[in-house]
């Protein structure tokens, strides 16, 4: 057996240890130690980048869980501080529910992996436009309320809109928005000019564009300006 391939045996051993055989001339002793030096960075590392989902599941599904992500998994990044996204790709393309999961897991996950992945973002605030330290997100449950407390069975008639960003101290601040600011901010994202957003945005409500209505509007703006969300 080749080197390569011994070093491909051990690193299946420890991604699967229930299901690989133990390697010729290592202990199972001295092989547990590896096999849990390696499940416990892993599994430290989500349950710190998923605290609320941590606390939500029973411990012996949530092991179930991180080992079935560390055996089926490919991951696309070396880094350490990654691991939380692809632990929220592997949920979103590969995870099985079992009887008795969240029926709100995935927008959970999602929700408190936007507040790392913005804290740890290189983006910058730019000089001009939307800044992409700020993203507007919609969810079916209520996920900013979701606790030990608070655990719906059903998602709300109305969907939960949220702007989450990154301000000029560094700091991830959430806002929760109506429907109609959740649909300018989206439009402002993606590069359309405010007044043009509002005008889109009054047709399709079926709002007057008037005086009124765009007074209301840049309240809204000039907030989002003083907070480093929006630079017209």
């Amino acid at each position: 057996m080749s080197a390569i391939e011994r070093q491909q045996q051990f690193a299946a051993r420890i991604r699967q240890p229930a299901e690989q055989p133990l390697l010729d001339g290592i202990t199972a002793e001295r092989m547990a130690v590896y096999e849990a030096l390696f499940f416990n960075n892993i599994e430290g590392f989500i349950s710190g980048a998923f605290p609320v989902l941590h606390r939500l599941i029973e411990a012996s599904r949530w092991q179930r869980l991180v080992r079935s992500f560390i055996a089926e998994h490919q991951a696309r990044t070396p880094y350490f501080l990654e691991i939380s996204q692809e632990f929220l790709a592997w949920l979103q393309q590969g995870y099985v529910a079992e009887a008795g999961d969240p029926p709100f897991i995935l927008e959970l996950a999602h929700y408190e992996w936007v507040e790392l992945a913005l804290d740890v973002s290189e983006a910058e605030l730019p000089a001009l436009g939307w800044s992409p330290l700020a993203w507007p997100l919609a969810y079916q449950w209520p996920v900013q309320r979701i606790g030990v407390d608070y655990q719906p069975a059903t998602p709300p008639a109305e969907p939960t809109c949220l702007l989450v960003w990154r301000d000029g101290q560094d700091k991830v601040r959430f806002l929760q928005l109506s429907p109609f600011a959740y649909q300018l901010a989206a439009r402002l994202q993606a590069g359309a000019e405010a007044n043009s957003a509002l005008y889109d945005l009054a047709q399709s409500h079926g709002l007057p564009a008037d005086k009124h209505y765009f007074s209301n509007a840049k309240m809204l703006l000039d907030d989002w300006q003083c907070q480093g969300i929006w630079c017209p």
